[in-house]
């Protein structure tokens, strides 16, 4: 059976794109990486998700990022936004945006690819609704498939990992369907940006979550603060 890292956050996208990996047939291996986010309540929900799908290993590792101070999730000083609507959303890159997040983290995926002799590193980015970071663009991924070829052994030796990114060019209805239909465990899955014990649904990621859910007439079963 061929290996591939799977890039698991624990949120909608990632374990859309960890079920679609698995219906491929693959050995799926999740990396979750603790990069300093504001809250570790999603790391919970990626630990739960691997375990729902019984790897044989998920790869969870520390990497500090919180020396990146202009994204508001990795300063504590930098507020993420409320909202009541995805009206106050613009196409200008969000105060969210991680500087060079999906640059590191696919190069650790990279790393771990070929340790483990895999042949494909699955990323939940997403181009559609609210596509604000840069690094969740195709030619992003493009261009990233090139460092593969040349910065790798596997590549040089003509056999490059491939990056799939199968949710790119969905609208978060139609993640919310294709999840629905692998039957991804979307009770364990954790969008908000905030940490509590229940969603906010005010900060961006839970509206547009929302959106997708009622665009694929599907409940979500994630629980929200004043049970919206």
């Amino acid at each position: 059976m061929s290996k591939a890292v799977v890039l698991l956050s624990g949120g909608l996208d990632s374990t859309t794109t960890m079920a679609y990996a698995v219906s491929q047939g693959y050995e799926v291996v999740p990396l979750t990486i603790s990069y300093g986010q504001r809250h570790s309540r999603e790391l919970r929900s990626a630990k739960a998700v691997a375990e729902y799908y019984k790897v044989k290993q998920h790869v969870m590792t520390d990497l500090d990022l919180s020396f990146l101070t202009t994204s508001a999730l990795t300063s504590k000083v930098v507020d993420v936004p409320q909202r009541t609507s995805l009206e106050g959303i613009s196409d200008e890159i969000p105060v969210t945006y991680v500087p060079a997040r999906n640059i590191i983290m696919l190069s650790i995926a990279a790393g771990l690819c070929e340790t483990v002799g895999g042949e494909a590193i699955f990323i939940g980015a997403n181009a559609v609704d609210y596509s604000g970071y840069p690094d969740c663009r195709p030619e992003f991924l493009e261009a990233f498939q090139h460092v593969l070829a040349v910065g790798t052994k596997a590549g040089v030796e003509g056999r490059p990992i491939r990056v799939e990114a199968p949710i790119l060019k969905m609208s978060k209805g139609e993640i919310v369907a294709l999840a629905k239909r692998l039957e991804a465990p979307l009770h364990l899955t954790w969008s908000c940006y905030q940490g509590g014990e229940e969603a906010c649904g005010r900060c961006d990621s839970c509206l547009l979550r929302l959106k997708g859910f009622q665009e694929a007439g599907v409940e979500d079963p994630v629980p929200y603060e004043g049970s919206r």
